[in-house]
């Protein structure tokens, strides 16, 4: 491999919330810890698949909801740090975490190493609105978005409306205090969307948007990793094959496909932006104008962001780890044609695909290689309990999801 890490600067995974079965923080365990980084790790109690890794040299076991006081958080990280006892890079996993780093990076520095990003900007890419008023003022194409104050506005949005629309949670932090969504939901019908708002009171907190026919669309995924310039070090780009829930949630197999326009995209609008640190960009390219329209921007890493790795070895979290180590990034062409493949929710998203008339294009026929999200032949402990703390929990919510979708206020 032809870089040598900073062995002396660990690594911490930080996770608000009550999702243990993450193997996007497992994939940054595994990434660092084998080139000899000491890893650490926020779980919510010692027996989550974070914490059985051989890599982790010890997890933090603080059980959060998202809805704490920043002034909490803040603290609990920087007792963290005084007990790691040296600078350590933080890598958050979810929208809170990032926004949350970003938005007290000076009281966090003494302890953390953090990229340098504009303050309030990843609150702002975080939120649905904020991410889509960026885009329209950069000329980024995103699909058309209303943002309802009101019943009545939702009413009057409703009567010239063209169903089915698209409901999201407007601010990254609200969705765990007071959803008005359990994540993305396609509305197919005037009605079902008034009976849906009667509960969102009198200030909905939800966007309402275009909904991109799927038999007119391919997802595609951006991870890359942009130092204090906001010039990409590390840049990949990937087509999405199944998520679940179905079209709307985390990636369940993806591929690496080379697309230059899309990177060229992505590359510019950061650029704009001023954004620095590590990003996970969702987008659908709609095949009805032929633009890329950008429907998520995660100012953090991917949960598969070991989908992508280059030539020389290089994922966006260790280029984030080199680059604030003052380390160099090694150039290198992404390894095309890579799959990944997440094992507890592929199999349902498979059957649920089968029947949705769904295709990709740009998928290779046959995989160059594939990355398993839990499934490691040198740390198999994350696999086993994975499946001990999924089977029954996780069947229950799987089957809970599927009959959602039957019932037509399906994800997307």
């Amino acid at each position: 491999m032809p870089f040598e890490p900073d062995r002396e600067v660990p690594g911490l995974i930080v996770k608000f919330g009550d999702y243990p079965l993450h193997h996007g923080g497992v994939g940054a365990i595994r990434s660092l810890g084998r080139l000899g980084v000491p890893m650490y790790a926020i779980t919510e109690d010692r027996y989550t698949p974070a914490a059985a890794s051989r890599y982790l040299r010890k997890a933090f076991v603080w059980p959060t909801t998202g809805t704490e006081q920043p002034d909490r958080l803040v603290a609990g990280l920087l007792d963290i740090g005084r007990r790691i006892g040296r600078p350590t890079v933080l890598l958050p996993t979810d929208e809170e975490a990032a926004v949350l780093i970003a938005e007290h990076r000076v009281d966090l520095g003494a302890r953390f190493l953090v990229p340098p990003v504009e303050s309030l900007l990843p609150r702002r890419l975080a939120s649905k609105q904020g991410l889509h008023e960026l885009c329209v003022e950069h000329g980024i194409p995103s699909p058309t978005t209303a943002f309802p104050r009101s019943y009545d506005d939702i009413v009057a949005f409703a009567d010239k409306a063209r169903f089915p629309v698209v409901a999201k949670n407007r601010e990254a932090f609200v969705r765990r205090t007071r959803p008005a969504v359990n994540g993305t939901t396609r509305i197919t019908t005037r009605e079902g969307l008034l009976a849906l708002a009667r509960d969102w009171g009198e200030q909905p907190a939800v966007i309402l948007q275009e909904y991109l026919p799927r038999e007119d669309a391919e997802d595609w995924i951006v991870h890359a990793y942009f130092d204090a310039d906001s010039t990409p070090l590390a840049m990949f780009t990937g087509v999405k094959v199944r998520s679940w829930p179905p079209h709307a949630g985390m990636t369940a197999n993806a591929y690496v496909v080379d697309n230059p326009e899309l990177a060229d995209l992505a590359a510019r609008f950061i650029k704009q932006i001023g954004f620095t640190g590590i990003i996970d960009l969702d987008l659908r390219f709609d095949r009805r104008d032929g633009l890329y329209k950008l429907l998520d921007f995660n100012p953090r890493m991917g949960a598969q962001f070991r989908l992508f790795e280059n030539e020389s070895g290089v994922d966006v979290v260790r280029a984030m780890h080199l680059d604030l180590t003052g380390r160099s990034v090694p150039e290198g062409e992404q390894r095309a044609g890579h799959r990944y493949i997440v094992e507890n929710i592929d199999l349902a998203a498979l059957l649920a695909y089968r029947r949705s008339g769904y295709t990709t294009p740009h998928a290779p026929a046959r995989a160059s290689g594939t990355e398993l999200a839990w499934l490691a032949g040198d740390d198999p402990l994350p696999f086993l309990t994975m499946l001990a703390r999924f089977v029954r929990p996780g069947a229950k919510h799987l089957y809970q999801l599927w009959r959602t979708n039957r019932r037509g206020a399906t994800k997307h």
